[in-house]
């Protein structure tokens, strides 16, 4: 699934050409994506300066986060049930060669990646995904209504939801 994909590219770090370079892909799916609130973040985004993106960034999802971006977090707080969690999602990035990049397997953008590529995701992961976007959304929502990052959870949630029906069907 390219869409996640370009998700997991949204929530990295803001760097030079970031936008630029999403808004290229997003063309080259042709209307595929399907997904106006990604495109409505891309916009909100691409109105900031690099500075004010990469600040936005930090305050919304990095050092003490108003929405953690961390799924096992969102579920089950620091417990040993996130740590069984996390355990099992690090088998499953390193079986997909998915680089982690020194966040840990919980985190939404490694968690992306995996999803675009595995033909059968564990399944705790996709009863639990819809559930913590919408926790991180709501999370984000009582201190900053006006946050372009809730577009993007929208946007991952419109995805994920389209995984869950995959899975049911697949049953």
């Amino acid at each position: 699934m390219d869409s996640l994909l370009l998700m997991a590219e949204a929530l990295r770090y803001p760097h030079p050409g970031q936008v630029n370079a999403l808004y290229t892909k997003v063309s080259k799916l042709n209307g595929q994506l399907g997904n106006k609130s990604f495109t409505d973040f891309l916009t909100k985004i691409e109105s900031l300066s690099l500075s004010e993106q990469e600040e936005l960034f930090t305050r919304t999802l990095d050092l003490s986060p108003l929405a953690a971006p961390y799924v096992g977090y969102q579920i089950w707080g620091e417990s040993y049930k996130r740590g069984e969690f996390m355990a099992q999602l690090n088998h499953e990035m390193k079986v997909n060669q998915i680089d982690l990049e020194g966040e840990l397997p919980d985190h939404l953008r490694p968690i992306l990646q995996y999803l675009s590529i595995s033909s059968s995701p564990l399944p705790e992961l996709i009863e639990v995904l819809e559930t913590s976007i919408k926790s991180m959304r709501n999370s984000l929502k009582k201190t900053e209504k006006d946050n372009p990052y809730l577009l993007l959870f929208d946007a991952i949630g419109t995805a994920s939801k389209s995984l869950q029906v995959a899975e049911s069907s697949a049953e």
